[in-house]
């Protein structure tokens, strides 16, 4: 009976952990899905299929397939081979501060990026009419500014990590 008891203690503790640890994944933008799905890999110490997958978390097998689409694309997971087993089986990178630093400087720096080209086209743009727009130009130089600022302190994180 003990034994039931102990087993049960187990799993309690370990959606605790899962839980607790799924919060800190979703600030780095996985949604509750993904971050429960990581944990779960981390923390297993045999690699898992989807239908491993769908029954430890109670979700659906498409919720598992996107979830680990998604875990793949960011380098988080891996796909690796058993002898035997002819479905895919998943496990979880071990170096976690090294991959989701790297995964999520690298998601700021691209949106960073993205922006400031933007800006810089809206900037363009403004330049070529004939009306001068002065504040708005100041406005968009300062947003700029904000921008590269926000990519010197990402790329500082970046060359830290490595």
């Amino acid at each position: 009976m003990s034994a039931i008891n102990d087993e049960q203690q187990n799993e309690v503790v370990n959606n605790q952990i899962i839980s607790e640890f799924s919060k800190t994944l979703e600030m780095f933008s996985l949604n509750a899905t993904e971050s429960q799905l990581f944990v779960t890999l981390y923390l297993s110490d045999d690699p898992m299929t989807l239908d491993d997958m769908k029954e430890t978390l109670g979700k659906s097998k498409t919720s598992m397939s996107t979830a680990i689409r998604t875990l793949l694309d960011y380098n988080l997971v891996e796909r690796v081979w058993v002898k035997g087993v002819r479905k895919d089986l998943y496990q979880a990178e071990k170096d976690l501060y090294h991959k989701f630093m790297k995964t999520y400087v690298n998601r700021w720096l691209n949106a960073i990026e993205r922006q400031k080209e933007n800006l810089s086209s809206i900037k363009n743009e403004l330049e070529k009419e004939s009306t001068p727009h002065h504040f708005t130009e100041n406005r968009i130089k300062e947003a700029i500014h904000f921008h590269e600022s926000l990519e010197t302190a990402f790329l500082s994180i970046q060359r830290k990590s490595k």
